[in-house]
């Protein structure tokens, strides 16, 4: 996902600034009453001992900056060994097209001389981080937003992940400020456990490598912290990463952790006619009793110092999504829905507080989306002309992951879905990618309206269901198949929840 803002705009020039370097940031603090004396002699005595002289190391994984504030960036390398055949070797490379959905490569390398030893790897687009690269060469943008599952919970694959061309270019030209979902910890995760790991003798001898929830999740974190550029926000509170950014008097930035930070019990997978009997409980929260009266006094902090725009990041979509499958109306209680009091928590202060210009994004669910905020059944709302709303939701599709569950026509969509959740304007789950927002002082969408112009995105889109206007379908994609440029899968692009 890509943030854009109309800020000022990052200089590349060859400028030193002065910075305060004090090694790993997240894990020293005057505080922790360490010796560094001690530190450095103990390091220089292990030093003939490393396994590895200065020339065998490099820097694999590239930089990453993140966390921007007005005066300070957090910048961020990882320094490993370098893999490599000896100098004295020659190594070839080359490029294979891929014509067709064959899985076999037969490649000839020529100009080879003898008694030589060449090494060789393949190496395919496996995935879809082009788009990281393609923001790098295409877009000009201020900042990137990544609104969670960026590690999951594999650190091999992450590790391998960041030697990506793209992903690393990616973190080069742009400064990051993401934040965790469920997935760099465990699955469908809350303070005591996952969907696969609970606090229990059972989960702890047969589930898994053997830890605790508690040990798992502090693992995890660490992780996090040492692979993305973050500050650590509280030296006291290890698991917060919700924070804020204050850009100018056009926008505040909102981070939200609604997946891991005090959450309680979610949908286990097992557990869903319990989830539903408590759904309504006023003591359940999404995020925690601190996180939660931390967001309502950024949002009245914001509109008291005059600030345009308050734009919240989060993991979960904020409207609700109520789909009818064989007459049975189907909830995700794995998401704000799973949680009502605290859902209702958060619009009633923007009404009682007059908190209009909110933007909210989301991720988690792989699959577009565009709605209103309003808060139906408690306050009015005119679907046809917005009148009500108190801001919009813009949800962005994943960049590599496909979308959730199998395929259903435009009338189905409209029938099982759309009908029922009025406030949803657009939606689209066949394409992979990210989208950019650009952020000006009259208009994301019009100041003050808080709700999407109509009609919608002037009433044409490429692709998905659009409640207000047309569908043109003009994308093209070539099929490799049989070399024509064809409109494939635009049919296929509507979400089916499983009975």
């Amino acid at each position: 996902m890509v943030f854009t803002g109309y800020l000022i705009p990052l200089l590349t020039l060859s400028t030193q600034a002065l910075a305060s370097y004090t090694g790993n940031l997240n894990y020293r603090h005057a505080r922790l009453g360490i010796d560094l004396e001690k530190v450095t002699a103990r390091s220089l005595s292990k030093r003939d001992e490393a396994p590895y002289t200065p020339s065998q190391l490099n820097f694999t994984h590239g930089v990453a900056s993140g966390d921007p504030y007005a005066d300070s960036v957090i910048l961020w390398t990882r320094v490993a060994p370098r893999m490599q055949s000896d100098e004295s070797d020659v190594t070839v490379s080359g490029d294979v097209p891929l014509y067709n959905h064959e899985t076999e490569r037969f490649v000839e390398a020529k100009g080879l001389d003898p008694f030589t030893t060449y090494y060789y790897q393949f190496n395919a687009l496996n995935e879809y981080f082009n788009v990281y690269g393609n923001v790098v060469r295409k877009d000009n943008v201020d900042y990137v937003v990544h609104l969670g599952d960026y590690i999951y919970e594999y650190g091999f694959d992450a590790a391998e992940y960041r030697t990506d061309f793209d992903l690393a270019a990616s973190h080069q030209h742009f400064a990051r400020i993401p934040v965790w979902d469920d997935h760099e910890i465990a699955n469908n995760g809350y303070r005591d456990g996952s969907s696969g790991l609970n606090n229990t003798e059972y989960s702890f001898l047969n589930v898994g490598p053997q830890v605790s929830v508690d040990q798992r999740k502090m693992n995890a974190v660490r992780a996090y912290f040492e692979w993305m550029p973050i500050r650590q926000v509280d030296m006291d509170d290890g698991l917060r990463i919700w924070r804020s950014f204050q850009m100018g008097n056009l926008m505040d930035l909102i981070m939200l952790d609604t997946r891991n930070y005090n959450r309680s019990i979610t949908s286990l997978e097992w557990n869903d006619d319990y989830i539903e009997r408590i759904q309504n409980d006023t003591g359940r929260s999404l995020m925690g009793a601190r996180q939660e009266n931390w967001l309502y006094r950024q949002l009245s902090d914001s509109v008291n110092r005059g600030t345009t725009w308050r734009v919240i990041g989060s993991q979960l979509r904020f409207p609700r999504l109520e789909q009818e499958v064989d007459g049975e109306v189907i909830v995700n209680l794995d998401s704000w829905d799973g949680y009502r009091a605290n859902y209702n928590r958060t619009p009633k202060h923007m009404y009682d507080n007059n908190i209009g210009n909110n933007i909210m994004l989301a991720g988690y669910t792989h699959t577009n989306w565009v709605s209103d905020l309003a808060w139906i059944g408690e306050k009015s709302y005119d679907s046809a002309i917005g009148e009500g709303a108190v801001g919009v939701e813009f949800a962005g599709t994943a960049v590599s992951s496909e979308g959730f569950g199998g395929t259903i026509s435009s009338a189905e969509a409209e029938a099982g879905t759309y009908k029922k959740n009025e406030e949803m304007r657009w939606t689209e789950g066949y394409y992979r990618g990210y989208y950019e927002l650009h952020v000006k002082q009259d208009e994301v969408f019009r100041a003050g309206e808080n709700h999407l112009a109509r009609p919608v995105a002037g009433g044409e889109v490429e692709a998905g269901y659009f409640r207000d206007g047309q569908v043109k379908h003009s994308n093209l994609t070539l099929n490799t198949e049989t070399g024509k440029w064809e409109t494939i899968g635009l049919g296929k692009m509507f979400l089916k929840v499983e009975a």
